[in-house]
């Protein structure tokens, strides 16, 4: 689908359902639209989309939603970011929006919307160029225009990690870091950069982002991801230390079989996120996925801070580490306990290397608390994130029950290594 083609449908009152490349993808949201179509949506919300969304708790296994959001919903969205960056000292209308996500994303969809409403220019990027940092530099880009860019951390790490990726940043007047917590490491080297980030947060559910740090902010030194915008309350709820979020732009709900299914809020409004955080005066601070997060011996641990801590002190000591991912596993005396999937590089699958990149990671987690050290590690060549940078913990935790049984029945094949 292109954003000719989205404008197009929306210009005939249609809703369109997006679903992302994926053939499984597809059969899923045929499934939740049903025989009868959207017609029936149309007529009670006007044109718009149907997404994917992963941002709830409770979704099930798979944590995958299909979220309706009205146009005019987004249009809010892209509302209340123009306003929050004129409070920047950006112009919106003036504005180039260079957008590598996809477009059956809300972060993808959304700088469409944007330049759509304010008037600006909206540059779609070949997502690969952003794994060719050189080619990237050589792309002409507009002088005396502000140049704006969303990333998921995943890419801003590759892109920071080489010379030309580095450089093609600092052109750019405003990156949005959002799609999961941004590392401590990662944010310091950002700085240090000079780059001008503004972290956010945001959902399907509440189309696009809900709060952002302004650049000036970030290399000032402010964590987290700035206050809300000028359309939405936020605020944490006691004792699960939720995020809870208030606005007119939330879905009105997912599809599923032909229903929908509405969103739940509470009697005054509120809609809980999946996240954990808590608010300071600088704004929102994230602690990650509540339904990833795991109780260990007492303590709550989130495996997302600890995935960033081990990939930034790997790469200090230059160890050949692609990815790594931390799944809970129950644990008789624990409660639960972390293990590890490791990607090593493309130079370190060796039957050697393999297995002391394994121990290597361990010695570095000796130190860190009893709870938080991974009790087991396994090779895993295979394992990546999507193309946005998040992981489907269901999937591999799938993976990780296909090698344990292997491994059991003393059969566990030539990918599944572990120490």
């Amino acid at each position: 689908m292109t954003p000719e083609q989205i404008q197009q449908a929306w210009s005939q009152g249609r809703i369109l359902p997006l679903p992302g490349p994926a053939a499984h993808d597809r059969r899923a949201l045929d499934q939740a639209v049903g025989p009868s179509g959207l017609g029936w949506l149309e007529s009670l919300w006007g044109p718009g989309v149907v997404l994917g969304s992963g941002g709830s708790s409770g979704a099930g296994a798979s944590g995958r939603r299909w979220c309706l959001q009205p146009l005019a919903h987004l249009e809010a969205s892209a509302a209340a970011t123009g306003q929050w960056l004129g409070a920047c000292g950006l112009d919106p209308g003036a504005c180039v929006h260079l957008n590598a996500l996809p477009l059956h994303h809300v972060s993808g969809l959304l700088p469409l919307v944007r330049c759509r409403q304010w008037g600006g220019l909206h540059l779609r990027l070949d997502p690969a160029l952003l794994r060719q940092p050189a080619r990237l530099s050589a792309l002409p880009l507009l002088p005396g225009r502000p140049l704006l860019l969303a990333l998921v951390p995943t890419q801003l790490q590759r892109l920071l990690a080489q010379p030309a990726g580095l450089a093609w940043l600092q052109r750019l007047d405003l990156i949005w870091v959002g799609g999961a917590p941004l590392g401590g490491e990662l944010a310091a080297q950002a700085r240090r950069a000079g780059l001008r980030l503004a972290p956010c947060y945001g959902a399907t559910e509440t189309a696009a982002m809900v709060c952002a740090l302004p650049p000036e902010r970030f290399l000032a030194g402010d964590q987290g991801c700035g206050l809300p915008l000028a359309d939405v309350e936020l605020r944490i709820a006691p004792g699960s230390g939720a995020v809870e979020l208030r606005c007119a732009r939330l879905s009105p709900g997912w599809l599923a079989a032909g229903a929908l299914q509405p969103l739940p809020r509470s009697a005054a409004g509120w809609w809980r996120s999946g996240d954990g955080g808590w608010l300071e005066p600088a704004g929102l601070r994230l602690l990650g996925r509540l339904d990833g997060a795991l109780h260990s011996g007492g303590e709550t641990v989130f495996p997302e801070q600890l995935e960033q801590r081990l990939l930034w002190a790997a790469r200090l000591q230059v160890l050949p580490l692609r990815w790594v991912l931390l799944l809970a596993r129950d644990d008789p005396e624990w409660g639960q306990r972390l293990e590890a999937l490791v990607c090593p590089a493309t130079d370190a699958t060796g039957d050697q290397q393999g297995p002391q990149l394994l121990t290597r990671l361990a010695g570095i987690c000796a130190a860190w608390a009893p709870a938080e050290r991974p009790r087991r590690w396994h090779l895993c060549p295979e394992l990546a994130p999507s193309p946005l940078g998040k992981w489907e913990r269901g999937r591999w935790r799938a993976w990780l029950d296909r090698l344990e049984t292997q491994q059991h029945c003393g059969d566990a094949g030539g990918d599944g290594q572990s120490v």
